[in-house]
C-alpha cells in the first residue's frame, strides 16, 4: 500500500507542477520517491514525517537505497528529497536542511557507456528488409541517434514538427519538445532524414493508420505502433532492444544510451560543447560536460592545436 504523503509533500508537487512546469510522468517519478522515503521515516518512528526528518534519518535512507538500487536511482531519489527539504526552508516550514551535508553519487556512476561508432553502426545495420514496421524501426533509430534527443521527445513528435525536413526543398530541421515544455530546433542528419523520408512515404506510416482514429491526437503522431496508435516510450524501447539483441548489444543499449553515444561521437570529432549543449537541450553547459566525457585522445589534440606551446603548434611556428 502506498503512503498517504503529508501535506508538505503534496504541496511541494503542486508547487513543481504549477511553477516549475513538470511533466506528469516526472510528478509521478518525484511523487514515487517521496512516497518511498516517507514508507522508510514511518518505519523507523511509528507516525513520523519526512517533514522531520533529520541529517542520521537522511543518511540512513540514502545508505539503505545504495545497498538494494542503481546509482541512478540513488541520485535521482536523492535530487528529490533535497528539493523538497528545500522547498521547505525556502517556505518558512523548517530551519534547515537535513540533505545539505549529505554527499551525491559519482557521475561514473550514473552515465552508460557509449557505444563506439563501429557498435552503433552494427546497430543501425541491424535494421534490414522492407515493409512498415521496418521502415518505422529504421526511422526511430537513426533519429535516436542522429539527433540525440530522448526517448520521449522522438515519440512525441507530430507531423507539423518534422514537415520541413522531410520537405527535400526544405531545411533539415524538426522541433522538439524537451523538459519543462522547452522547444528547440535540432538539425537532422543525411541518412536520418532519408530514413524518416521512407517512413512517412506511401509504403511506410500509411499502412499502419487506422481506418478510425482512437485518439484523435494519433493522427498526428510521427511514429506509430501496429495497432495505429502513437508509439510510446515503452513500445520504442522495445524495438531499440530488438535490433541490440541481434548484433549481441541488448545488455547495454537503450534509447538512453544512443543519445548518450551520439553526444560523446560529436565532441569526440570536435564539436564545441556548447552545440551539443544545444543539440540535447541542456539548460547547462555543466550538465552537458557531465554528460558527454571527452577522450584523452580528443583532450590532447584539442590542446597541442590550441596551446602556444603545448608542442605542435610551437614546433609549427619554430
Amino acid at each position: 500500500m502506498t503512503p498517504t504523503l503529508p501535506r508538505n509533500a503534496e504541496e511541494y508537487l503542486s508547487w513543481l507542477d504549477v511553477e516549475r512546469g513538470r511533466s506528469p510522468r516526472t510528478l509521478a517519478s518525484y511523487r514515487r520517491d517521496l512516497a518511498s522515503y516517507q514508507a522508510f521515516v514511518a518505519q523507523r518512528s511509528s507516525g513520523a514525517v519526512i517533514d522531520g526528518a533529520t541529517p542520521a534519518v537522511v543518511a540512513a535512507y540514502v545508505a539503505s537505497l545504495r545497498r538494494t538500487r542503481s546509482g541512478a536511482t540513488v541520485a535521482r531519489s536523492l535530487s528529490t528529497m533535497r528539493g523538497f527539504h528545500r522547498f521547505l526552508v525556502e517556505e518558512g516550514e523548517a530551519a534547515v536542511d537535513p540533505t545539505a551535508d549529505i554527499p551525491g553519487v559519482a557521475v561514473a556512476d550514473l552515465l552508460p557507456k557509449a557505444l563506439s561508432e563501429e557498435e552503433t553502426g552494427r546497430l543501425l545495420g541491424a535494421v534490414v528488409g522492407t515493409g512498415p514496421a521496418m521502415l518505422r524501426d529504421r526511422a526511430l533509430l537513426e533519429l535516436l541517434y542522429g539527433t540525440g534527443a530522448r526517448v520521449s521527445e522522438v515519440v512525441g513528435l507530430n507531423l507539423g514538427d518534422v514537415a520541413e525536413a522531410v520537405d527535400l526543398g526544405g531545411t533539415p530541421l524538426i522541433r522538439v519538445l524537451g523538459k519543462g515544455s522547452k522547444e528547440r530546433v535540432v538539425p537532422l542528419g543525411r541518412l536520418a532524414r532519408a530514413a524518416l523520408v521512407q517512413w512517412l512515404s506511401g509504403e511506410g506510416r500509411p499502412h499502419l493508420e487506422p481506418k478510425k482514429w482512437k485518439v484523435r491526437s494519433d493522427a498526428d503522431a510521427v511514429f506509430l505502433n501496429v495497432r495505429g496508435g502513437r508509439l510510446t516510450r515503452v513500445g520504442a524501447f522495445g524495438v531499440v532492444k530488438k535490433y541490440a539483441d541481434r548484433v549481441g548489444l541488448a545488455d547495454r543499449v537503450s534509447p538512453h544510451v544512443l543519445r548518450h553515444s551520439c553526444a560523446t561521437h560529436m565532441l569526440s570529432r570536435g564539436a564545441d560543447i556548447r552545440v551539443v549543449q544545444e543539440l540535447l537541450g541542456h539548460a547547462s553547459v555543466a550538465t552537458t560536460q557531465r554528460y558527454t566525457k571527452v577522450s584523452p585522445e580528443h583532450l590532447r589534440r584539442a590542446y597541442e592545436d590550441a596551446h602556444p606551446r603545448a608542442g605542435t603548434a610551437a614546433a609549427s611556428r619554430a
